[in-house]
C-alpha cells in the first residue's frame, strides 16, 4: 500500500503543471489572485497562495499574462489576463496535453489486452 505522503508527493507533482495550463485557461476573463485561487479550487485546481502569486508574476515577467490595477475600490486589486502570447502557449500546452492523454490511453488499453 502506498503511504500518504508519497500519494501526496505525486499528485502535487502531476498538478504542478496544471497550475500554468488552468491559469490560462481561467485567466481568459480578467481576475485577482484571490479570486483566481477560488476559481481554480471550484474546478478541482486547488493551488496553495504561496504557490499561485509567484506563478502570476512569473506568467507576466515572460509576457503570458496582461495585469493592471483597479483602483475604483476602496483596496486596489491587481487584476491579471491572458495575453496574446499567452494563448498561443495555451493552444501549444492544450495540444500536447491532448497527445498525452492518447499516449496514457493507449497505455492503458495496451495493458488490459
Amino acid at each position: 500500500m502506498v503511504n500518504d505522503d508519497i500519494l501526496r508527493t505525486h499528485l502535487q507533482e502531476l498538478r504542478r503543471g496544471t497550475a500554468v495550463l488552468a491559469s490560462l485557461i481561467a485567466l481568459r476573463r480578467p481576475d485577482y489572485g484571490y479570486a483566481l485561487l477560488q476559481r481554480l479550487a471550484a474546478h478541482g485546481f486547488p493551488v496553495d497562495a504561496n504557490t499561485l502569486y509567484p506563478l502570476l508574476r512569473r506568467l507576466e515577467e515572460q509576457g503570458l499574462l496582461t495585469s493592471e490595477w483597479n483602483t475604483a475600490e476602496s483596496r486596489p486589486r491587481k487584476f491579471y489576463r491572458t495575453s496574446a502570447d499567452g494563448e498561443t502557449l495555451l493552444g501549444r500546452l492544450l495540444d500536447d496535453l491532448a497527445a498525452v492523454q492518447t499516449s496514457v490511453a493507449g497505455l492503458i488499453e495496451g495493458v488490459a489486452e
